[in-house]
């Protein structure tokens, strides 16, 4: 079954959808951060019940720079044309904010992958954003 998770919000708040190349690949990443942490504490949680605080760790293991910039370069083989487009774009692009616990490599790379995963999402394809996820977890050997 198909989800598009972002029209879904779109119909139930009367919001007009933009064409996706009026975005800037930080918007984009704004979005696919959100994303990407979604996917992984539903992973986390579906696997039963935990104390928060673990989830929490957990997570923030999972979600950091260093970890998305692993799963892009393992990733890079397998992506389109277009994802590796945007990835470029976002990583790239001029963050305001400085990388706190990453190097500036890992959080561009990151931001790439954000972007990517922003992309993905506001076309409405969740199908490939748990593709590469998948495959970004296990390629980078990250254990969820």
């Amino acid at each position: 079954m198909a989800v598009d998770l972002n029209s879904y919000f779109n119909e139930k708040f009367n919001i007009e959808p933009k064409d996706i190349r009026t975005y800037s690949p930080l918007t984009l990443a704004y979005i696919g951060d959100s994303i990407y942490d979604l996917v992984i504490r539903s992973i986390l949680v579906n696997k039963g019940n935990t104390p928060v605080n673990k989830l929490h760790q957990r997570a923030s293991q999972i979600v950091k720079a260093p970890t998305q910039a692993a799963m892009i370069l393992a990733l890079m083989d397998e992506l389109t044309e277009e994802e590796a487009d945007w990835y470029r774009r976002g990583r790239n692009s001029k963050p305001h904010t400085k990388a706190k616990n990453a190097s500036t490599i890992d959080y561009l790379d990151a931001t790439g992958f954000e972007a990517v995963l922003g992309y993905l999402y506001l076309t409405g394809d969740m199908d490939r954003i748990c593709e590469l996820v998948t495959r970004g977890l296990e390629l980078a050997a990250v254990e969820v």
